[in-house]
């Protein structure tokens, strides 16, 4: 119980005690080593996160900006051109689909056409999996294939065409693979043209653009797209999209494709408005060398009545597919992320100290030497029993540390000539680490000084009396 007592005072002593040397203000010792191996490493960790910094981060990501990804967009499509087959010629509302002009479209450039389906029953495509039979048992009727074209009868008939049989299927008839007709519609459309009309808005900027110039004139009517001459003149041929993506433009036409058109729009702000300018880049977008997905085909159907019949034509369609994707980022400068990587520079700048403060002590000859020059070991002063260590060793029920062994002297009083009376004692003890001043020293290289000028106990003692010219005793 007494022990319990004595405890709750000594925990308080020890927070005041705690709370007292929060407020300590400690300040590091800086030693000079005069070592040109170490100062060129030194230097040279130095010259590289400058240079990491200046020029990659500030030059080349432009980190003293301020940036916005990801703009606002819209686009709309047009495209033009005529074409023909066999015995037909195709304009732009039938190999255009969707028509609405939107930023995914598809130009068909050859069809397999199944005309005149009417409802009915026919044999199933050998093509589907377990259509082939040899009898009726084959067959069973009521079951619906989902990779199929119809309900299956419970019939076993011939094919279309060979000696094969396949399982009756009440659906649309004939089958796709039974009269399909294929037409191709690419001999002219290389020179289909697509004009891509392009806006983009930076909200935090309150910046706009469009890729279209500003002329009053039948300038588009007449212009292409240039790099270099027209890069205002958004209207591009398929087949330079085709080239510059690439591909074989027949190849393509032949089974399908999808082919990206990238507009980038990268903007720095600090520059003029002019200098914001649309870049372009083309590729292919969908596997072309895997065999099981390559290729881009769709179908649709065509319906009217003959005769009070429902009759429908369907198209399997082959095509390319254009998908016009846009992104960018826009730029100003800003003092914020200026002064945080700016803070960051000067840091990382401090990992050369650490580097070579490493090498120092751990890979140079005699690195004991710098050692005691770097770390110095202060006895304690001697405390009073109400002192935070006294106190902390009572809360943790230890004896209380031993009190340092320090220097007493006996001053003559104030006027007096000669030892009369005994002055009060005072206790002369080396400065706290918590204090030790900013002092600078230089080290030399060991095997130049022999190792001289090392700590000694005698150069930690200091009178602290008032008179001393320097004032460093009572630090």
């Amino acid at each position: 119980m007494a022990d319990s007592r004595s405890r709750a005072p000594a925990a308080w002593r020890l927070a005041q005690g705690c709370w007292s040397a929060f407020w300590d203000y400690e300040t590091p010792k800086v030693i000079v080593v005069r070592n040109r191996r170490l100062g060129i490493v030194y230097r040279a960790v130095q010259l590289l996160i400058l240079l990491y910094f200046v020029w990659y981060v500030f030059i080349v990501q432009k980190s003293y900006q301020d940036s916005e990804t990801g703009p606002e967009s819209s686009v709309i499509t047009k495209v033009k051109g005529i074409t023909e087959s066999e015995h037909k010629v195709w304009d732009v509302e039938e190999y255009v689909k969707p028509p609405e002009g939107g930023s995914v479209f598809s130009i068909i450039t050859r069809i397999e056409v199944t005309p005149f389906q009417t409802l009915g029953t026919c044999p199933e495509s050998i093509r589907v999996p377990n259509a082939t039979c040899y009898s009726d048992a084959d067959c069973m009727a009521g079951e619906l294939d989902m990779l199929g074209n119809g309900l299956r009868t419970g019939r076993c008939i011939p094919y279309y065409h060979g000696v094969a049989k396949t399982c009756e299927v009440s659906g649309w008839c004939p089958v796709e693979d039974g009269a399909a007709v294929s037409h191709f519609l690419g001999k002219m459309a290389p020179n289909f043209t697509i004009l891509i009309k392009n806006s983009v808005h930076y909200p935090k900027f309150q910046f706009s653009k469009g890729n279209i110039a500003h002329r009053e004139d039948d300038y588009l009517r007449r212009c292409t797209f240039d790099q270099g001459s027209d890069p205002y003149c958004p209207i591009f041929r398929l087949g330079f999209i085709v080239e510059q993506a690439g591909e074989n433009f027949t190849e393509l036409a032949h089974r399908g494709g999808v082919i990206g058109i990238v507009i980038n729009w990268d903007c720095d702000l600090d520059l003029p408005a002019s200098q914001c300018n649309p870049k372009y880049s083309f590729r292919r977008l969908d596997p072309k060398h895997i065999p099981a997905s390559s290729g881009y085909n769709f179908r649709f159907a065509k319906y009217y009545r003959v005769n009070s019949t429902t009759t429908r034509t369907l198209i399997k369609a082959y095509g390319i597919r254009i998908d016009v994707i846009v992104h960018g980022q826009a730029g100003k400068f800003s003092l914020i992320p200026t002064i945080i990587n700016l803070a960051t520079a000067l840091t990382s700048i401090g990992v050369g100290s650490f580097l070579c403060d490493w090498i120092l002590l751990t890979f140079m000859n005699k690195n004991k030497v710098y050692s005691h020059k770097k770390f110095d070991k202060v006895c304690a002063p001697r405390r009073p029993s109400s002192s935070w260590p006294v106190t902390l060793a009572l809360v943790l029920g230890q004896a209380p540390p031993p009190a340092s062994h320090c220097s007493q002297d006996l001053a003559p009083g104030p006027g007096q000539q000669g030892p009369q009376r005994a002055a009060p004692s005072k206790s002369v003890c080396p400065p706290q680490p918590h204090t030790t001043s900013a002092l600078s020293e230089q080290v030399d290289p060991p095997d130049q000084h022999g190792g001289q000028g090392l700590p000694t106990s005698e150069s930690l003692q200091q009178d602290s009396t008032p008179t001393d010219p320097k004032g460093l005793a009572q630090l």
